[in-house]
């Protein structure tokens, strides 16, 4: 490896990134702080935004032959560090396995536990494979005792979304166009590419229609005058639902929602099922929620609204329920009863209901304000980073912090408990 003031260079290999340009942006901030990084290509999409073509590795192999690759990759290349965007698609499960085998660090990045202003940055996992998930709050509050930072209030509003169904149409388009050179290659998602692509492309013309239905949708919602019980739905084939959740689909969780409501809600109170902000229609949601309300009797109190702002519908609502959705982060900065069904960061015994569902429509147990305030403050000190992946005001102001994070030996959690973390920056929101 090179010398750089003395200290050994750093070897980044960046496998999937979010759509766009982050990742190239990132790779060259870190050649200017001394580091080399590399590329590994699957498809026409991963290179489009990579400029260094002499640091671009396509990989044309057999989706079995990756493991030995990207093992032999590690050693070729000398690689110090993986840059990787989720950790369960089985591309990146496999080189987290090769990482941890040769000692490498795998540096994970995710939408952000407390977006739309953050985004996530952790080492070795995610989700439900973060460190979090071993952290009491009381241990937090241990690594806290140093800290004085003043929280920034809960955005209400997505921010970058226009942005990143923009680069997830291109990116499908150069998958589907120009895609003849990898033809071993096989998305992680069970729908095929020319699918994908034609839902991002409808999801981008019928923006404006969806914006006036759910407008009216929120409308009757908010003018109502009723009680209503928020349902936050995530994408079916969302990683965290499928990995770390008890449902095969989101078919399930809706029928054990409205099960559970019809069963133990009072007469008057209402359920919305909100759908996710990027909700394309390749689950029938809509039309299992209209017939499973029938089945039970509900249809006249159960509503559908589709993605969008959250903040106009939890503001009047009575409690949550998720399976493992980060929106879940909005509910409980409120001071809202929730009810979590699968593993999250945040489903900790402080904050996430223990009741059977039926009990929690009926009278739902309000979250430790105090405790989420402590836990909330450990998260901003440590994985949560402002910025964005998608608009380039977000991308800056995420680079502004996240190499110094990447380059230093420890990681957020361990810099915090040690006293060693750098100040973070304070979030402004700039319009």
């Amino acid at each position: 490896m090179t010398q750089q003031d003395g200290h050994t260079a750093r070897h980044f290999l960046f496998l999937q990134g979010p759509h766009g340009p982050f990742f190239g942006n990132l790779a060259r901030m870190l050649r200017r702080a001394g580091a080399r990084a590399w590329r590994v290509g699957f498809n026409a999409g991963d290179s489009a935004f990579w400029r260094d073509r002499g640091a671009y590795i396509a990989y044309r192999g057999r989706p079995e032959d990756w493991p030995g690759h990207v093992a032999e990759l590690i050693t070729r290349h000398g690689i110090t560090d993986i840059v990787l965007y989720g950790d369960t698609r089985p591309v990146h499960a496999h080189a987290i396995a090769a990482a941890r085998e040769a000692g490498v660090t795998v540096h994970v990045f995710e939408e952000g536990y407390l977006r739309p202003y953050w985004v996530t940055y952790e080492r070795g996992g995610a989700n439900g494979n973060s460190r979090l998930m071993q952290l009491s709050v009381d241990e937090m509050r241990v690594a806290l005792e140093r800290c004085e930072m003043e929280l920034p209030d809960a955005p209400a509003r997505w921010g970058d979304m226009r942005h990143h169904v923009f680069y997830g149409a291109l990116y499908h388009f150069l998958v589907l166009l120009a895609n003849w050179r990898y033809r071993n290659f096989r998305p992680h998602r069970a729908l095929s590419v020319r699918d994908e692509f034609r839902l991002y492309l409808r999801r981008l013309f019928l923006m404006p229609f969806h914006a006036l239905e759910r407008l009216a949708a929120t409308r009757r919602v908010r003018l109502g005058g009723f009680p209503y019980h928020l349902v936050l739905m995530q994408l079916e084939h969302d990683s965290s639902f499928q990995m770390h959740g008890p449902f095969r689909s989101m078919a399930e969780f809706i029928e054990v929602c409205i099960t559970g409501f019809a069963r133990g809600a009072p007469g008057h109170h209402h359920l919305v099922f909100k759908a996710h902000p990027l909700e394309d229609g390749r689950a029938p949601v809509r039309h299992e929620i209209r017939r499973l309300a029938r089945a039970h009797g509900v249809s006249g109190r159960v509503h559908f609204v589709r993605g969008g702002k959250l903040a106009g519908l939890l503001n009047h609502a009575r409690s949550a329920v998720t399976v493992n959705s980060t929106a879940a982060q909005q509910v409980l900065w409120r001071g809202l009863p929730l009810k979590v069904f699968g593993d999250a960061v945040y489903a900790k015994p402080e904050f996430a209901s223990a009741q059977p569902l039926h009990e929690f429509f009926a009278a739902p147990a309000r979250p430790d304000a105090r405790a989420y305030r402590d836990y909330r403050h450990y998260l901003l000190e440590t994985s949560q980073i402002a910025g964005g992946f998608y608009s380039a005001r977000g991308r800056r102001q995420l680079l502004r912090q996240v190499v110094d994070l990447m380059l230093v030996e420890e990681d957020p959690y361990d810099s915090l408990q040690s006293g060693t973390a750098a100040p973070r920056q304070q979030l402004t929101l700039v319009r």
